[in-house]
Order: C-alpha cells, then structure tokens, then sequence
C-alpha cells in the first residue's frame, strides 16, 4: 500500500511540475478551481451516488493560452487526470466521459482564468470552442 501511495505522489508531482511549466505561479489555483467547480455541482442520487459534471472549461488569459499552444504539452490531459483522481477519491460519478477543455478568452476575471462545467452524457466537439486545443 505504501508504494501505491509514493507512486500516486509521484505522479501528482510530475503532473504540477508539467503544469506549473505552462501557466507559470497559477498552477495549483487552477486544480484548486477544477476541483472546487466539481465539489459545488455534485448531485447527491443516494447515499452511495454523486453525480458530478464530466465537461469543464478552462478559460485563459489569451497570452497564457498562447503560451500552452506553443508549449504543446497536454495540459488538457494533465488537468483531466488529476480531476479524474479528485472524482475517484471522492467516489464521484461522471454524468459522462469526462474532458477538460481549454481555451482562451479576452474576457476572464483580472485576466487569469475561469472554470466551469457542465453535465454532457454525450461530448460532442461541436459544442466546445473551436480553438485547437
């Protein structure tokens, strides 16, 4: 058990550094804010079932979002497994297959970020932003 543990930590880690990479000092406030955004619209069903939402969006700064598209890195990925790690530890149930998108936008509070999400049983790439990433 032991080792299960120091690998998860180790994989946190490398999953903040990567990220921390990309949107500089904001890291950690942007999981904050995923994982905040799922906790705010779990659905209570029963006693052993919460629902939560599966799509979220995360709104940059354009030139923050700039920067992740000329990084490369998967920091869509990165952000959608430490929330898949969050919903499991918390014994969440995705109301679909879960995603994090993001994109950048003109229009986020003192030019940083913005989260939010939304119950989709069926992603579609249609309905998110166009954007590339």
């Amino acid at each position: 058990m032991g080792e299960l543990k120091r690998w998860e930590r180790a994989i946190e880690q490398f999953e903040q550094s990567l990220i921390a990479k990309v949107f500089g000092r904001e890291p950690v406030e942007v999981l904050d804010a995923l994982r905040r955004e799922c906790d705010d619209h779990a659905v209570v069903c029963s006693h052993s079932r919460v629902v939560v939402p599966n799509v979220y969006v995360v709104e940059l700064a354009d030139d923050v979002h700039a920067e992740v598209d000329r990084s490369g890195e998967s920091v869509g990925q990165e952000l959608t497994d430490s929330l898949a790690r969050h919903g499991e530890q918390k014994g969440y149930e995705w109301a679909g297959p879960l995603t994090v998108h993001i994109t950048g936008s003109a229009h986020v509070p003192n030019g940083r970020y913005r989260v939010t999400c939304a119950p989709m049983p069926r992603i579609r790439a249609d309905l998110l932003p166009d954007d590339g990433t």
